[in-house]
């Protein structure tokens, strides 16, 4: 059974934290440069590939006793926290065109990009922490890929738009604030549990 509530939490933490992330500035210029749906598809595998990983990882978590994983995920949200409040603007990458306009060369330069730009961001790690805190795999992989893809569309179709009326780092202190907020209420479950 999925929980709307664990859905919806991971959906904002996760939309939040990869919203001004490089890969949405990534899938902004495949995106000025391909069919957006060529992408989307190739995006979007990925990112669905990554979240697998993350919960499947998170669920390991689940079989240490439940303070060491309250006290473990509170430190990797206060860390996260930090991550994001001390990391500079960064550039866009530059993205190999595809020799040709293909389903398969675009998505596949859009799956091959994200793959290797997330593994192991910030994102990934903050999905495997919900995985772990929730113990609830489903409803955890359901609202970070919905997230993920929520930001993979909006980079791809309106970033530019969305990032000149809500500056980047607004955007980076909200999801630094939901992290730091996480971070100390486990710190406390672990503590007084």
């Amino acid at each position: 059974m999925i929980s709307l509530t664990v859905t919806a939490v991971v959906f904002g933490v996760v939309f939040l934290a990869e919203l001004p992330d490089k890969t949405a500035l990534a899938g902004l210029v495949l995106g000025t440069r391909y069919r957006a749906s060529y992408v989307f598809a190739g995006v979007a595998a990925a990112f669905a590939l990554h979240v697998a990983l993350a919960v499947a990882a998170g669920s390991v978590l689940t079989l240490l006793p439940q303070q060491i994983v309250q006290a473990l995920t509170g430190v990797l949200f206060l860390g996260g926290a930090a991550v994001l409040l001390l990391k500079k603007g960064e550039d866009e990458e530059e993205v190999r065109k595809p020799e040709n306009q293909s389903f398969w060369k675009v998505s596949g330069a859009g799956f091959m990009l994200i793959l290797v730009a997330e593994f192991g961001d910030l994102t990934q790690i903050m999905t495997a922490n919900l995985a772990a805190r929730y113990d609830d795999p489903l409803s955890v992989g359901l609202g970070a890929v919905l997230a993920l893809w929520a930001v993979a569309g909006i980079g791809i179709v309106g970033g530019k738009a969305l990032m000149r009326k809500v500056p980047l780092r607004l955007i980076t202190q909200i999801a630094a604030l939901v992290m730091l907020a996480l971070g100390v209420w486990s710190l406390w479950e672990a503590v007084t549990g």
